[in-house]
């Protein structure tokens, strides 16, 4: 049995978000029969990161996809001022995976899970065209220099970046863990994403040290060695050149706000 064979057996859940919105969830084809009139397509696929639109849809183009959106360009003209005009593909940011991750493995009961899907579908296209409109979406082939294979590495060495920041990550361990060596990695990672391995480690370990200076009482060394960091000191300097302040007088400022 072939592999369209296969999927062919399953058809995605429909999900009748509005009269001009259809969410379609799971694997398998998406069914055609009731589209709204006018309308483009979305496509959300989580084993490579990767989400695509599409401007005249059949359905062939979103049976590889974990979710998939039918809504009707007039609705995306009115609400956000826009529509893609060409199908393209791009590569899908950690917040917006979530996003679609939450909703594909629901496991509320029937109803609540419809409204919960219902909910995620219209917060992953607010999402998904807020980044569209700030052009904050990276191309699946942004210079079209890399081999497929390679972008697919480079978005994973993102991936584990975006998941695994407060361990310790180096460079070399990213590149062995990824499939890739240091030269390939580093040029990939700054043309795909526009800034260093270094970069995007500092940006995910200062993030979540900002959250927790917010949200716990922990004390600030312990905050620091839990975001990566080996000693307070360095942790503080990191800190200090990206809010322009130390951890302990940021914490002290936010809780006085």
């Amino acid at each position: 049995m072939s592999r369209e064979e296969g999927v062919a057996m399953q058809i995605k859940q429909r999900v009748e978000v509005s009269h001009e919105m259809l969410s379609f969830v799971g694997s398998g084809i998406v069914p055609m029969g009731g589209w709204p009139e006018g309308s483009v397509g979305m496509s959300f696929r989580l084993n490579d990161a990767s989400l695509g639109f599409h401007a005249q849809p059949t359905g062939v183009e979103m049976i590889d996809s974990d979710l998939a959106f039918v809504v009707t360009a007039e609705a995306c003209r009115r609400i956000f001022g826009f529509v893609p005009l060409d199908d393209a593909r791009w590569h899908m940011p950690t917040d917006l995976r979530a996003i679609v991750i939450a909703l594909v493995d629901c496991r509320l009961p029937g109803p609540a899970r419809d409204t919960l899907r219902l909910a995620k579908s219209i917060e992953l296209l607010c999402a998904t065209f807020e980044k569209l409109a700030a052009d904050d979406l990276v191309a699946a082939d942004a210079t079209g220099e890399l081999k497929e294979v390679d972008a697919r590495r480079i978005v994973a060495a993102r991936r584990l970046i975006d998941e695994r920041w407060n361990e310790k990550l180096t460079l070399d361990s990213i590149a062995r863990a990824c499939g890739l060596n240091r030269a390939k990695l580093t040029r990939g990672f700054r043309s795909m994403f526009d800034m260093t391995v270094a970069d995007a480690i500092a940006e995910m370990r200062l993030g979540g040290a900002s959250e927790m200076l917010r949200s716990t009482d922990l004390p600030v060394s312990s905050i620091g060695y839990r975001c990566g960091y080996l000693n307070n000191a360095s942790f503080t300097r990191a800190f200090s050149r990206r809010y322009g302040v130390a951890p302990t007088r940021y914490r002290a400022h936010r809780l006085a706000a």
